[in-house]
């Protein structure tokens, strides 16, 4: 049985996209047959990440995490973060001379950029060094992929990402949920982190009719929840209840210009509802320039009103092309054995 060493500063029980598509990922891999080590911030001491509520990042992880790899003797390494544990298995595999895969899941230079100012070329230099090590990065988008060569990054290798079509269940019209009873139809809905990147104010300040839900917790979350009383707010929700909530909305609504790629729309988009969104990386992806799953338009407003007349028979049609089993294939086909000889 092949052994992949999968190291990662993003596991549960955060509650992120990345998260979502490791946590899967490990499932379809394990259901192929491979034996998957995931080695992540619960296995050590930790310290809450700076700046990001709910994100834990382990402390001084080295000595523990060559044992751990060193009893395990893996086939195939992948750092799938680019955190504490990505550069501590990084420093291991150099150390012992071990090839090794990566993946780009965020746009963390943005993140700091609006954070904390920190201008963009220092963050993609930093970014740039880590990854130079690596033999095969991957990347979820060709955009993504795009951005990175013209940022002189290497050996980048295409990766989308996967929905799970059983959980997220095809609504053919939007449901009922005893949650919403009672406020106007029609349910605009965002899923995700309430932090900077998001660009969720954009969504927050539109006119449109009917009732504006949010479902995620984050940095930005007390002040966006004082300033945004009418507002339906649900908080973190548990994934077979999140699918019951895409189904009851009429739209989902993706605000972000920033994404890697942007899994919250494929998990609508299976339970039938349209996405609105910008003409950005990610969304050109993953509704495909020609919009199959919504629409896409600068004017976000006039998105969402269009959306609202988009066929769900469709949308479900579009996340059906991102099923699993592809996925984990090309994932696979992209590592790299850590022993060469």
């Amino acid at each position: 049985m092949n052994r992949l060493l999968l190291v990662t500063d993003a596991w549960k029980p955060q509650v992120n996209g990345v998260v979502t598509t490791l946590v899967e990922l490990v499932a379809q891999l394990q259901h192929m047959g491979l034996n998957v080590l995931v080695v992540h911030p619960g296995l050590f001491k930790t310290r809450p990440c700076p700046g990001y509520d709910g994100i834990d990042l382990a402390i001084q992880p080295y000595a523990e995490l060559a044992r751990l790899a060193d009893d395990f003797r893996p086939d195939w390494i992948h750092l799938a973060t680019e955190g504490p544990l990505g550069w501590a298995a990084r420093r291991y595999c150099n150390k012992r001379g071990f090839n090794f895969s990566t993946a780009f899941h965020t746009k963390f230079p943005e993140i700091l950029n609006a954070a904390l100012k920190i201008p963009l070329s220092w963050g993609y230099a930093l970014f740039r060094y880590f990854h130079s090590a690596s033999s095969a990065l991957m990347v979820p988008t060709s955009g993504v992929q795009s951005m990175l060569h013209d940022r002189k990054f290497k050996r980048l290798k295409a990766w989308t990402h996967g929905v799970d079509m059983e959980l997220f269940e095809y609504a053919e019209k939007p449901t009922e949920l005893g949650m919403f009873q009672g406020l106007p139809r029609p349910l605009s809905l965002f899923v995700g982190r309430l932090s900077y990147e998001k660009n969720i104010q954009a969504f927050l300040e539109m006119d449109v009719p009917g009732t504006k839900v949010v479902c995620g917790v984050g940095p930005l979350q007390a002040q966006l929840r004082a300033r945004y009383p009418q507002v339906c707010w649900l908080g973190v929700l548990p994934r077979d209840e999140l699918a019951t909530v895409y189904a009851a909305a009429d739209v989902f609504v993706f605000p972000s210009r920033n994404e890697t790629f942007g899994l919250v729309m494929l998990e609508a988009m299976a339970c039938g509802t349209p996405v609105a969104a910008y003409p950005v990386d990610g969304p050109l992806q993953v509704l495909g320039p020609n919009s199959h799953g919504g629409v896409l338009d600068q004017d976000l407003t006039q998105a969402t009103l269009q959306a609202l007349t988009y066929p769900r028979s469709a949308a479900r049609v579009r996340a059906e092309m991102f099923g699993w089993p592809a996925v984990a294939e090309q994932f696979v086909g992209n590592l790299v054995l850590a022993q060469s000889h």
